[in-house]
């Protein structure tokens, strides 16, 4: 038999809050955590604002965060979220739990951008008068500007590295960035770990923040960002007809999986069991998604025919929903195709209306979201839902919480490129 996987703990830092409760709580009051970029200055951009994580300090989180000193935001979120996460599975103190069988895999994304040294060594080593650029003066200058603890930092392990260091998580380690699917997957595949034996407890979830130059001008040139800076918190308006674009967001999620038996042995709190996992490719284009769905059809079909649940007792859809034309009807035409007519009794929201779009770390906090809407019986709106699009045409629960009983619920994670996964999450 194959060896059920249950969640123990959870911690998030989003636009939101700094708690799993004050995120959800946030989402039920259809709160936006959108705003004009503070970081830096983005008034000249084509979008000037962004979902940032406000009044952040690590030292409020974890004991011995100069460890974090040198580490972008994407680390530290991850540090706060990991620690809320092993506090409240009750594992920090535990010494019945085999360290070298707890694990991590995150979905995490870059870490320091020191995009204003940059452009200024450039600057320097470029001959005006040949229109040349001076090789020899950047690397020079560079290597006595660039700061050697910063840059080791933009190495992906890095941050489950630093987490498995700090709480002694001595089983494997492992990140992966499969762009917005990142933190979806790593639960997927930590799940799959913890069904085959390889290990009793994972720490699976991730981190991101692109809410830097490079990463704004990035999606503005791809014109995948909204560009409605004379109202920012309507921006987001997933599976509207007047989406323009998504928003950034930047934040954490992270969960405990814990084999079942294992977790019912040391008296655990037991939130969930995740039921299903499924993963596709679309096999498509380096940035669109297949018009027809295809990748994700097959990866909710993979999830569901994992769970064994049928389609039917599928009580609520946590969307990728990212607000951008292309992406919103792909997705709604893939939930038509796999729930047939009954998709439209299926409610279904996107939480990026609210946290914007966490990149690497979206699927594990909307999977969290998922998880909270069971125990809560609750079920979070899509905020800026105002004019429907023929095209779109399902209960997007709009504007407004729904109080609904539900036992299972399906979180979906369509990343760039065609990278997709659906988790499967139910009550016990």
């Amino acid at each position: 038999m194959r060896r059920r996987v249950v969640i123990t703990g959870m911690g998030a830092i989003t636009p939101l809050g700094h708690s799993v409760q004050s995120m959800f709580e946030a989402q039920l009051a259809g709160k936006s955590g959108v705003a004009p970029i503070r970081r830096f200055n983005a008034t000249a951009f084509p979008t000037s604002f962004a979902a940032e994580v406000k009044d952040f300090e690590l030292a409020r989180f974890v004991s011995g965060a100069e460890r974090w000193a040198n580490s972008g935001v994407n680390s530290q979120f991850a540090a706060a979220a990991a620690q809320q996460a092993l506090a409240d599975a009750g594992v920090l103190e535990d010494g019945r739990v085999d360290r070298t069988r707890f694990g991590i895999y995150l979905g995490s994304g870059e870490g320091i951008q020191d995009f204003p040294n940059l452009i200024a060594l450039i600057a320097q080593a470029w001959r005006r008068e040949g229109r040349k650029f001076d090789a020899a003066t950047f690397t020079r200058n560079a290597l006595q500007s660039f700061h050697a603890g910063h840059e080791s930092e933009q190495e992906l392990h890095t941050t489950a590295g630093h987490l498995g260091a700090h709480f002694g998580l001595e089983g494997p380690n492992y990140n992966c960035l499969t762009a917005c699917a990142a933190s979806a997957q790593a639960t997927g595949e930590a799940m799959e770990m913890i069904r085959h034996g390889d290990v009793d407890l994972m720490l699976a979830g991730g981190s991101h923040s692109m809410i830097h130059p490079l990463g704004v001008t990035g999606f503005n040139r791809l014109t995948a960002l909204s560009t409605r800076n004379d109202a920012p918190q309507k921006a987001s308006r997933p599976f509207d007809l007047h989406r323009d674009g998504f928003v950034l967001g930047e934040g954490a999620g992270m969960l405990v999986l814990e084999e079942y038996e294992h977790a019912r042995r040391r008296g655990a709190t037991i939130y969930a069991e995740l039921t299903g996992y499924g993963s596709t490719a679309d096999a498509f284009r380096v940035t669109d998604s297949h018009p027809d769905g295809r990748g994700a059809i097959a990866c909710v079909e993979a999830a569901l025919k994992d769970s064994g649940l049928p389609r039917d007792q599928i009580g609520y859809i946590n969307a990728h929903g990212t607000s951008t034309k292309v992406n919103d009807l792909v997705e709604t035409i893939a939930i038509k195709k796999v729930f047939g007519e009954g998709a439209y009794q299926v409610p279904i929201s996107s939480s990026k209306s609210m946290l914007g779009h966490l990149i690497a770390a979206a699927g594990a906090v909307e999977l969290i979201t998922c998880v909270m809407a069971l125990r809560r019986g609750v079920l979070p709106p899509t905020i800026n839902y105002e004019t429907p699009d023929p095209e779109c045409d399902l209960d997007y629960i709009p504007n407004q919480a729904r109080e609904k009983r539900i036992r299972h619920a399906l979180s979906n994670s369509f990343g760039f490129g065609g990278q997709n996964i659906s988790l499967i999450v139910s009550l016990l």
